[in-house]
């Protein structure tokens, strides 16, 4: 039975900690974070826990770089050198305060550093704009958007089941800038340098203005003694439209269709196997598939303004070690299918030929702490 109880527990940290939904790249998802605390679906991890409260940070970088109309990779980007590429770094900071075995109660904050370079949005790409390809730097840096949220397990997880359900509601409120600024760098006719302070792009603003609701699945089955399937899913609805920030106020007349950032919905999801390692107590690992994105149309409210829609499929190794209150998790999601889908905006031309683009990473690392008080 202790055997079982480290599986699940492990199953659970990955699933459930602070457990990040941010896209890797132009695709504009968000830091969110799970409801559930980790480990909550095992009796024995009960009795050890040693207190209701439970504190967690989990980090989070990737790197953008290859572009994609549609599932399409633009190679010639990265061979003329005009990619686009932002780096991220994130700490999710979060508490979770358990009020008895099935429902508890989490707030999660994240902490972003963002980068963001190109030659497009300053010179430009083109070799008579910009001779020198010249590249230059935007970012943005503080406080993502808080998200509260509760999780109920169907089954009393005291009762150790073989198979479990956690329901989970959330609220998200904008705290974080949705209208960061940046220098970027322009030239004259007679080629003088100047720069003009202006909204970063919509991919490194640190929220997106608008106040969400979230909804969440998140289980796992006990298959045999030593092996776990996990699963679960999230959907961030945001009604809001779009946040009113114009992405280019030097540009006049203002786009009506894109010319504001879009507040878009969000959705992820996993699924996967916990294997447990016998010869290190408390040490599992994980080996699943993961699929996160940004829809083209909002469920709720409309979907006008500007979005980069899409979705990424990976594939999710991973490590999960919890001994005693203190547990660790690594999960290096590896991306195998990019797509870049049509837009709103994309959707209007009436000849159907425009499709925008985005950039995305190769991989994401994410690696999560908790502790329980």
């Amino acid at each position: 039975m202790k055997t079982i109880s480290t599986i699940v527990l492990a199953v659970a940290y990955t699933l459930f900690s602070t457990e990040s939904s941010r896209a890797q790249g132009c695709v504009a998802v968000r830091h969110m974070s799970c409801a559930a605390p980790a480990g909550m679906n095992s009796a024995d991890f009960f009795k050890q826990r040693n207190g209701h409260w439970q504190v967690s940070a989990g980090y989070r970088f990737f790197r953008s770089y290859k572009h994609f109309v549609g599932d399409v990779e633009q190679k010639h980007r990265v061979e003329q050198g005009t990619q686009v590429i932002n780096v991220s770094h994130a700490l999710d900071l979060g508490i979770t305060y358990l009020v008895n075995h099935r429902l508890s109660f989490s707030a999660n904050l994240p902490i972003q550093y963002n980068d963001r370079s190109s030659l497009y949005e300053h010179y430009g790409n083109a070799v008579a704009q910009n001779p020198e390809q010249k590249r230059f730097h935007t970012g943005s840096q503080g406080i993502g958007d808080l998200r509260i949220s509760g999780s109920y397990w169907v089954i009393n997880p005291a009762k150790l089941p073989k198979a479990n359900l956690a329901v989970g509601l959330g609220i998200k409120l904008p705290t974080g800038n949705y209208q960061a600024t940046d220098d970027f760098h322009k030239l004259t006719k007679e080629g003088t340098d100047y720069t003009i302070n202006k909204p970063v792009d919509q991919s490194i603003q640190l929220g997106d203005g608008g106040v969400g609701a979230s909804v969440e699945l998140q289980g796992y089955a006990q298959l045999t003694k030593t092996l776990t399937a996990y699963a679960n899913g999230f959907y961030l609805f945001n009604p809001r439209e779009t946040n009113g920030v114009i992405r280019s106020p030097e540009v006049t007349p203002v786009d009506p269709v894109v010319g504001t950032f879009s507040v878009a919905d969000q959705f992820a999801a996993r699924l996967g196997l916990s294997q447990s390692l016998g010869f290190v107590p408390g040490l599992s690992v994980m080996l699943g598939g993961r699929v996160e994105g940004v829809p083209a149309m909002d469920a709720i409210g409309g979907s006008s303004g500007f979005r980069r829609p899409g979705y990424i499929v990976s594939v999710e190794p991973g490590l999960a070690y919890m001994r005693h209150k203190t547990s660790v998790a690594a999960t290096v999601p590896i991306a195998i299918y990019r797509n870049r889908i049509k837009s709103y905006a994309d959707r209007l031309d009436p000849l159907g030929q425009k499709h925008g683009d985005a950039a995305f990473a190769d991989y994401l690392v994410s690696i999560n702490v908790s502790r329980w008080f």
